[in-house]
């Protein structure tokens, strides 16, 4: 698989990363098929696994721990986790309980989960901040780099990456996501200026790109990002995902502009609905 860097850090990682998301018993994924799921993408050079303390209440989380763990692999892969709490005394115990089920002492990577709105963050800038949190986790070398995501308007990641030096950003950049708030147009080429490590996510829409999955991959692949990340619940959908990311060659703008032109019809509330104004509510990050 093609490598990148992975904005300054001086890593590189394959273009196709790893969606903890779906290891769980919510997605029909066994213990068992998990922990042989994650070995047989570390077997065949992913290196980049992403999950949080709120997927299925911890159990990504879990699973992933255990896997790696099992097989004393940890050493081969670089974790990213996250806090959904905006205080640092609540992001704090977050860390806390994600390191247990992990099985480790460090992550390699922390972020700020699912920044939706100018007022969180600035909730995560002000004293007693969850960015507070993740400066003195990072001081004391319990995590290595800090980041930030975000699914719904780019201009909150913008103003993020402008008011603090963030080395990586989790964004949804489907072809879908194309279409409106687009990150790709809004965000992308600043993140690149300033050295941002980019990581693609919602890469099939929540599903909605299936039809179109090739084109779907090929499509986030194609953007000037560090790495992106699929969601993977089966044996079946990884090695389906790897040999897209293995034979995987750039679009051409052309093809870019035929695809976005077929999938024009999904850009509406009910298909996107990460960009709408109640996709996080009170219950979300036990839900999701």
């Amino acid at each position: 698989m093609e490598k990148r860097s992975f904005g300054s850090t001086g890593q590189q990682f394959p273009v196709l990363s790893f969606g903890a998301q779906r290891i769980v018993d919510e997605h029909n994924c066994t213990e068992e098929e998990a922990i042989q799921i994650v070995n047989r993408a570390i077997d065949e050079g992913i290196t980049y696994f992403d999950t949080a303390p709120s997927y299925s209440d911890g159990q990504s989380e879990e699973r992933l721990g255990k896997a790696l763990a099992r097989d004393g692999r940890r050493n081969e892969v670089w974790i990213a986790t996250k806090t959904h709490d905006r205080t640092r005394d609540g992001s704090l115990k977050l860390l806390e309980a994600s390191l247990k089920r992990l099985q480790t002492d460090h992550v390699e990577e922390w972020r700020l989960h699912n920044i939706m709105t100018m007022e969180e963050l600035d909730q995560c800038f002000a004293k007693g901040g969850a960015l507070e949190a993740l400066l003195e986790a990072k001081e004391q070398g319990i995590i290595k780099h800090i980041s930030i995501s975000g699914h719904t308007n780019p201009k909150v990641q913008l103003e993020a990456i402008e008011r603090f030096t963030f080395d990586s950003a989790l964004v949804a950049l489907s072809a879908a996501d194309h279409l409106i708030y687009s990150f790709a147009h809004e965000f992308l080429p600043r993140a690149n200026e300033k050295g941002v490590a980019v990581i693609g996510m919602k890469v099939m829409a929540l599903g909605k790109l299936a039809p179109w999955y090739e084109k779907a991959l090929q499509y986030t692949f194609s953007l000037p990002i560090s790495t992106a990340i699929v969601g993977m619940e089966s044996m079946e959908q990884l090695e389906q995902n790897l040999a897209i990311a293995k034979s995987f060659k750039p679009m051409t703008e052309l093809e870019q502009l035929e695809f976005l032109k077929e999938i024009a019809h999904l850009a509406t509330p009910d298909v996107l609905r990460w960009k709408t104004t109640d996709w996080v509510s009170g219950e979300w990050y036990v839900r999701n």
